[in-house]
C-alpha cells in the first residue's frame, strides 16, 4: 500500500463557504480542476492505481486570507469536520486527513489543533509559510508550535505567495507566475531558516515539521547552507550572527537535513527527486503527490511520482519505509 500523504480536497460545506465569500481567482482555479471537489471524480482518480490511497487537506488560499480572525476557527472546523466525514465515508480511498489550522484566530489555532487531532483523529496539521506576510518565528505563534510539540504529532507546512508579492522592488506584481514557480521554493527555504535561525527548533525538540515539494530549493543549495553559513556573520556589521552562530546548538546545514521531514512532490522529475533523497536521510522523506494540480487534473502528478519511486535504486523495505513506513511512524497510525 502507498499512501499520498500531501494530495488536496475541498469538502462541500468548506468549499461552498469559500466559493461564497468569493475570492479572486479560486472560482477559475476550480472550475479547472474537478477533482478538487467533486468526490466521485476524485475517488475515480484514487481507483485508477492499485495499492494506493490518499491523505487529504485543503488547498489554498488560506483560511487566514479570507476570513476575519474572530471567524478563523469557526471556518476551520468546518474544514475538519468535513474532512473527517469524508475519510469516514470513504475509507478506501482516503487513508487520513490534515487538519487545517489558521495561525490567525486568537490562540494562534491551538485550539483547534488539539480538537482535530485528539476527537477527530487528524493525521496532524496544515500552516502555510508566512500568515498574510508575517513570518511564523513571530511571538503571536509562539501557542501553536508550542501545542504542536506537546501533542508531538507532524505539522505539514505548505507554501504560500501571490502576484501581490512582486519579483523586483520597482514593479507593483509578479509576472509570468514567477510567484509561483520560484517564489513558493523561496517561501519554504525562508521559512526552514527562520525555524532553525529563531532557535524554534532547539526550544521545541519534539516538534515534527514536514515541508512540501522536498523543501523547495533547500536541496540544490546544501553548499550555501553548509560551508556558506558556516560563515554566518562575516557578510554582516549591523547585526551580531557570529554569537548567534556560535550560541546554536548544531550547525546550520545539519538542521536542514535533521529537523525537517520533506516529501516527494516535485512536478514529476527524476533530477529533483534524486537530489532530495540524497540530502535528507531515508526516514525523513514520505511519498506525496500533490494532486490534483497536474495538467492531466488528478491522475499524472500521482503516476509520475510513482513512476519516479518505483525506479530508485532502494531496497522493497527502504521503498515501503518511503511510501508509508515513515509516515506511519511520524503519525502514530497504521494506514494498512
Amino acid at each position: 500500500m502507498r499512501i499520498d500523504a500531501y494530495t488536496h480536497f475541498f469538502p462541500q460545506k468548506y468549499f461552498q463557504r469559500l466559493t461564497d465569500s468569493k475570492v479572486p481567482d479560486i472560482g477559475k482555479r476550480v472550475r479547472e480542476v474537478p477533482a478538487i471537489h467533486d468526490v466521485d471524480v476524485r475517488r475515480k482518480v484514487i481507483d485508477s492505481f492499485p495499492d494506493y490511497k490518499q491523505i487529504i487537506c485543503v488547498a489554498l488560499p488560506p483560511i487566514g486570507t479570507w476570513t476575519p480572525a474572530d471567524k478563523a476557527e469557526e471556518v476551520a472546523r468546518i474544514a475538519n469536520d468535513g474532512l473527517k466525514e469524508l475519510c469516514d465515508k470513504y475509507p478506501d480511498q482516503f487513508a487520513g486527513f490534515v487538519a487545517e489550522v489558521p495561525l490567525t484566530a486568537p490562540d494562534a489555532g491551538a485550539r483547534e489543533s488539539e480538537r482535530a487531532i485528539k476527537e477527530l483523529g487528524a493525521c496532524g496539521v496544515q500552516i502555510v509559510t508566512n500568515v498574510n506576510g508575517k513570518a511564523l518565528d513571530q511571538p503571536e505563534f509562539v501557542p501553536f508550535f508550542e501545542k504542536m510539540n506537546a501533542l508531538k504529532m507532524p505539522v505539514w507546512v505548505h507554501p504560500t505567495r501571490t502576484a501581490k508579492t512582486p519579483d523586483y522592488p520597482t514593479e507593483e506584481k509578479s509576472l509570468y507566475e514567477i510567484w509561483w514557480t520560484f517564489g513558493w521554493s523561496y517561501d519554504t527555504a525562508t521559512f526552514m531558516a527562520r525555524m532553525v535561525f529563531s532557535k524554534t527548533l532547539d526550544r521545541f525538540p519534539d516538534l515534527k515539521i514536514l515541508v512540501h515539494h522536498f523543501g523547495g530549493i533547500v536541496p540544490m543549495l546544501e553548499g550555501r547552507i553548509g560551508p556558506g553559513w558556516d560563515q554566518l556573520g562575516a557578510r554582516t556589521s549591523d547585526e551580531d550572527y557570529v554569537s548567534l552562530r556560535k550560541s546554536m546548538k548544531k550547525r546550520p546545514l545539519d538542521y536542514f537535513k535533521q529537523d525537517f521531514y520533506a516529501d516527494t512532490a516535485v512536478f514529476t522529475s527524476d533530477a529533483a527527486t534524486e537530489l532530495g533523497m540524497k540530502f535528507y536521510p531515508l526516514e525523513k522523506i514520505v511519498f506525496a503527490s500533490d494532486c490534483p494540480f497536474d495538467p492531466e487534473k488528478g491522475t499524472m502528478y500521482i503516476r509520475e511520482t510513482l513512476r519516479i519511486i518505483d525506479a530508485l535504486d532502494l531496497t522493497q523495505q527502504q521503498r515501503d519505509q518511503v511510501y508509508r513506513g515513515n509516515l506511519e511512524r511520524i503519525t502514530g497510525k497504521k494506514f494498512v
